[in-house]
């Protein structure tokens, strides 16, 4: 199992901002990532939240369950140390991903107060950041 966890907005692709996420929408994304995990021998759950308190406990639950986790936190990213600090109690892989490129927009997008605690970050190639993010998890769980 792998968790793909998404924060807020995220349920909006398709019509949030198309010229920077894409024309997707978050059930393509989903289907795309069930594909990739079933492709790749792992089942995967895809969901999505506006809550902070919510998706902190989806990473407890990954937490506890040694669940290896594809983290898109959106807005989170920049500010949430509250999620930091449930990443950084990790058990199994975590790739943070982001669909656009944070480091090319604005300032206050170019900090990620979770990268710290993540195995990793793939950021800037749309939805593929996540096919290759169930990809990088699949490896590292085949070489531990």
């Amino acid at each position: 199992m792998i968790l793909v966890l998404n924060g807020p907005n995220l349920g909006r692709l398709g019509k949030r901002e198309p010229d920077v996420y894409g024309a997707e929408t978050l059930e393509d994304l989903a289907d795309m990532c069930r594909e990739t995990g079933k492709r790749l021998g792992h089942e995967v759950e895809v969901r999505q939240t506006d809550s902070e308190a919510e998706l902190i406990g989806w990473i407890h639950e990954a937490c506890d369950g040694r669940i290896p986790v594809v983290l898109n936190p959106a807005a989170f990213t920049h500010y949430s140390y509250a999620l930091r600090d449930a990443i950084a109690q990790r058990t199994a892989p975590l790739v943070e991903v982001h669909i656009s490129n944070p480091a090319a927009r604005e300032e206050f997008r170019h900090n990620s107060v979770v990268a710290g605690v993540a195995s990793g970050t793939i950021a800037g190639f749309g939805l593929q950041s996540y096919i290759l993010a169930l990809h990088a998890i699949a490896e590292m769980n085949a070489t531990s």
